[in-house]
């Protein structure tokens, strides 16, 4: 049954981040959620100076509140400051970053965290983190039910607004000139991702969030030219990456987490190579066809 548990978090992790990383390649943004990730420990160091507890639910607000902040930050100084959107995000969760660091080590004998705890989650310890109801009901693990609504949210928010996404998206230009504000739904955009990234990276770690949110989408863009396909695959590439990448750790002994990230790295490897429109290696072999 730990097996089940495991699996199904990483798929449900999966589908989130594939779903959202497939505008964040498009926009040119893949890296904002390793950004979030480590510039929300601020927020997380806050709200337990400001509650005393490390009950998930003001942590996630925290988080949540400095991942929207995290992406307020990265637009203003691309859009305002000129700065190229990729130094933006490294700035920007670098020095928060290191502000949650700092408020660690200043209020060391308050604050019963470390960054790697609150950074680094393990996969395989969902299970051990049960629901039990009041009449001791075991509902299964939190991070499940939590994950359940987010990947719920997230496809809620896609099919509903999906038009706005998908012209802000392609043709920001057109959107704009047809009355469809393009700085409303990128802030829509990222407090979704910061939603997810917040959800996801203390149970199953930053890395392999980032791994989602990057490689599956990534690799469905190698495969299609269709936006609407490029969803599906990536979220099946996500999913596919969780159980293969689950049974090769248990094979191997080894991180799950790291092992469902490699996975999601060979399957890009292979659309890289193999893709039928843009695989190097199929590209190479029409050129010699028609040069011969």
């Amino acid at each position: 049954m730990n097996a089940f548990w495991i699996i199904l978090t990483g798929s449900l992790v999966a589908t989130c981040c594939s779903l959202l990383g497939c505008y964040l390649i498009l926009r040119r943004m893949a890296m904002v959620g390793d950004a979030i990730s480590h510039a929300v420990l601020p927020g997380i160091v806050i709200a337990f100076l400001l509650t005393g507890s490390r009950d998930s639910v003001p942590m996630l607000i925290g988080a949540g509140l400095l991942g929207v902040l995290t992406t307020f930050l990265i637009e203003f100084f691309h859009r305002y400051a000129r700065v190229q959107a990729d130094a933006a995000i490294g700035v920007t969760f670098t020095w928060l970053f290191a502000i949650g660091i700092i408020l660690i080590s200043v209020f060391a004998g308050q604050v019963d965290l470390d960054q790697e705890c609150v950074l680094y989650g393990e996969i395989a310890y969902v299970p051990l983190d049960l629901w039990i109801t009041s009449g001791g009901l075991s509902m299964g693990p939190r991070t499940v039910w939590t994950l359940s609504v987010v990947t719920l949210l997230i496809a809620f928010f896609i099919i509903i607004g999906y038009k706005e996404l998908f012209l802000t998206t392609f043709d920001p230009a057109f959107a704009a000139a047809i009355g469809i504000s393009t700085s409303l739904w990128y802030y829509l955009l990222m407090t979704a991702v910061s939603l997810t990234t917040v959800a996801s990276f203390e149970s199953v770690g930053a890395i392999l969030v980032v791994a989602f949110l990057v490689a599956p989408p990534a690799t469905a863009y190698l495969l299609t030219d269709n936006f609407k396909a490029m969803l599906v695959i990536s979220v099946i590439v996500g999913i596919l990456s969780s159980i293969v990448g689950y049974y090769l750790a248990v094979w191997m002994d080894g991180s799950i987490a790291g092992a469902i990230a490699t996975v999601t790295g060979i399957a890009f490897t292979l659309a890289f190579l193999f893709s039928p429109t843009r695989g190097i290696l199929l590209r190479q072999k029409r050129v010699q066809g028609v040069s011969h």
